[in-house]
């Protein structure tokens, strides 16, 4: 038996085959574009989604047998996409992304609606699914007016899967019509973003099953059938999963082109005054938390461009040790920010620049600026109850040795890197899959991977830290005050 973890991310697709054990068995990639057709906007073709698990699929079926033996299949996708079809199921338009930023006016409306903090737990972000479903009321009434069914990127591809329009309720939950706590449709949030029930997928947990992969598929395929569909999850609750993120205590902090530090919880505890998101967990009766902030690793790679080097080469001059933080400080927000600040028009800067300053210089304020923002998540996590004694890092800038012991500094708590070999949002699709696939408890399929060494806060630093922390966070009024 084998089973299908579908990672459905903004740049590219990832199809990863595992055994009956969770042992990866092949994986295959297929990337495709967004379009930027405004400043602020981002879009993508859901038929470049189909087009890239199709790629990936003849391509695991041409290189591992074991596919023939497919039981399961979970699919994980980033979050807030609007994709809106019509009765026929036809696109409509483009679907709008989780980055995408036009809807700014029309979440404002909606954050301070009545009850729709107290229901859906967040505040509403541009990004999130609701506030673009009313941009498109107020500028494309003629699409708004055909809408049948609005579907998450991960819910259109489980609709090519299966036939039925079904969504989990960790992708759910980051839409604004989602109570939260009660893990439904609330008929309120749908009503205060001018929506129906009836425009609403079929709601199911994660690891539960959604449905059966369609006859077509198991022809085309190869395959003899049943194939389970499972709920699936949003991005960052699959990724909790395939780490065994589960339960509270445990948690990550995602080094990738946003920085995210999540916390898996017992209980639903919302805090959105803090801007943390509170989403339903990819498993019943478990909820996470997570803080955002916008731009990590990009804030790296965007130095990169400018002194014409990769991000490797930056951060190899600061050599191996940990350094006191540095004159020049860096606010990272080049895309704005999400946690703690909510503000989508504030933009990045250097401050302390001398004379003498140099590349060096810059490369450590932009990982501390990183780092610090990081922090924000991780205080606005503590006050809400949340127990991190130590953080499994995960993402591409944890291959900085000296970034790692930079955050674990800044936050005082140990992280640990999974050992190589699989983790993330494609294992924790597959594991769901084969939950839905096997009854299994979830507990037993989704544990953590080999870790390897912690890496320790320095504790001489940790004072100096703390006050260059004291002095970043002092510097965002004063930024946006001249912005």
């Amino acid at each position: 038996m084998a089973y299908l973890g579908i990672d459905l991310g903004t740049s590219g697709l990832r199809a990863l085959l595992v055994d009956a054990d969770g042992v990866p068995l092949a994986s295959a990639e297929r990337h495709y574009d967004v379009a930027h057709p405004h400043s602020g906007w981002s879009e993508q073709d859901p038929a470049d989604w189909i087009a890239a698990l199709d790629g990936a699929v003849e391509e695991l079926r041409a290189n591992c047998p074991e596919f023939a033996g497919l039981r399961g299949i979970g699919v994980a996708g980033h979050m807030h996409g609007a994709t809106l079809l019509d009765a026929s199921d036809a696109v409509l338009r483009p679907c709008i992304l989780w980055n995408d930023t036009r809807s700014h006016a029309e979440a404002a409306r909606l954050d301070v609606a009545d009850d729709v903090r107290a229901l859906s737990g967040n505040i509403v972000f541009p990004g999130f699914t609701a506030p673009k479903l009313d941009w498109v009321r107020a500028h494309e009434p003629e699409v708004f007016d055909r809408v049948a069914k609005v579907l998450l990127p991960a819910a259109y591809l489980n609709l090519y899967l299966t036939g039925d329009h079904v969504a989990d309720m960790s992708d759910s939950a980051g839409t604004s019509w989602l109570d939260v706590g009660a893990r439904d449709w609330s008929d309120r949030l749908l009503d205060a973003g001018h929506m129906r029930r009836d425009q609403m997928p079929r709601l199911v947990e994660g690891a539960a099953e959604a449905g059966r992969l369609r006859e077509s598929l198991c022809s085309k395929w190869g395959l003899k059938g049943p194939v389970s569909v499972a709920g699936g999850a949003g991005d960052n609750a699959a990724a909790a999963c395939g780490i065994g993120a589960l339960a509270e205590g445990d948690g990550f902090v995602s080094l990738g082109t946003s920085g995210v530090l999540l916390a898996a919880r017992d209980g639903y505890r919302p805090a959105p005054d803090t801007a943390l998101h509170t989403f339903c967990h990819a498993v019943p009766g478990q909820w996470y938390q997570m803080g955002v902030m916008l731009s990590a690793t990009d804030s790296l790679n965007w130095l990169a461009r400018i002194a014409g080097c990769k991000p490797a080469d930056l951060t190899a001059g600061l050599g191996p040790d940990l350094q006191t933080p540095g004159p020049v400080r860096f606010l990272p927000y080049l895309s704005g920010e999400r946690t703690p600040h909510n503000d989508a028009e504030i933009r990045g800067a250097f401050t302390g620049l001398a004379a003498g300053s140099d590349r060096d210089d810059l490369t450590r304020a932009v990982l501390e600026g990183v780092a610090f923002g990081l922090r924000d998540s991780f205080e606005a996590l503590r006050a809400t109850g949340a127990r991190l004694d130590s953080l499994i890092a995960i993402g591409g800038g944890t291959a900085s040795a000296y970034w790692l012991r930079l955050i674990a500094t800044v936050l005082g708590v140990p992280l640990r890197r999974p050992e190589g070999g699989e983790f993330g949002a494609a294992l924790g699709a597959a594991r769901l899959g084969m939950v839905a696939a096997t009854g299994t408890d979830a507990g037993e399929v989704m544990t953590r991977p080999a870790l390897g060494d912690a890496i320790d806060p320095d504790p001489g630093m940790r004072d100096a830290f703390d006050d260059a922390y004291a002095a970043f966070r002092a510097a965002y009024p004063a930024i946006k005050a001249v912005q």
